[in-house]
């Protein structure tokens, strides 16, 4: 028995280790606050809206707008506002969907990753890579790529600009 006392106490200590590893506890009470200045095509002209949305939660509380805005570098999605739960490896997706509905949505549909989340809390940019159809991404997921999980998503309205 004492014998399997040390081996008992390996596995136990692998195993919280392992847990914590794909589960980052601690990242669930830290905020990552990001104030970026909305893109402007000069000095004193905000860039032209093209559509915009307000999200709404779903596996985590999420909240804000996005707006889509056409700058003299390309195209920026630009969340406003915006407020969501921390988690391993958060995505901002585009998705080639009308609406989202759950995480199945995101999955069964072809996706943009326009990149890490920048900040748990507030205004934020993320460049849209160039030649984007932007008529067939008319959704936005927070995506948790580790657990495959939307925190949250936007339906992009467009302004007809």
């Amino acid at each position: 028995m004492t014998r399997l006392r040390p081996t008992i106490l390996i596995a136990v200590a692998t195993l919280g280790a392992a847990v914590w590893y794909l589960f980052r506890p601690e990242l669930l009470f830290i905020d990552r606050r990001v104030n970026e200045e909305a893109p402007a095509i000069a000095a004193s002209t905000p860039a032209p809206v093209l559509a915009r949305g307000t999200f709404v939660s779903d596996a985590h509380e999420t909240a804000g707008r996005v707006v889509l805005q056409h700058t003299a570098d390309g195209t920026v999605l630009r969340l406003e506002g915006f407020s969501t739960s921390n988690g391993p490896d958060v995505r901002i997706y585009l998705v080639a969907a009308d609406s989202i509905e759950g995480s199945r949505t995101v999955k069964r549909a072809e996706v943009i990753d326009l990149g890490a989340l920048k900040g748990t809390i507030g205004d934020q940019n993320y460049l849209v890579p160039a030649g984007v159809d932007l008529a067939r991404y008319k959704s936005v997921s927070v995506w948790c790529r580790r657990f495959a999980v939307n925190f949250g998503s936007a339906t992009l309205q467009r302004t007809g600009a």
